[in-house]
């Protein structure tokens, strides 16, 4: 079964990430608000995948 997320990419399952933890290199814009101030905005950003835990930047 392939099912698609919300981006049009595949959708990915948590349990098929490494243990110990992988990091993937991302280009999407990842951009970080907190409290109205903007604190980070890339396109260089890393991604961590562990089993069983959503993916990180």
């Amino acid at each position: 079964m392939n099912a698609t997320g919300t981006s049009g990419r595949p959708a990915e399952s948590v349990w098929d990430y490494p243990r110990p933890p992988r990091l993937e290199a991302d280009s999407r814009h990842v951009v970080v608000d907190f409290a109205g101030v903007r604190i980070a905005d890339t396109r260089r950003s890393v991604r961590v995948l562990e089993t069983s835990h959503p993916p990180v930047f």
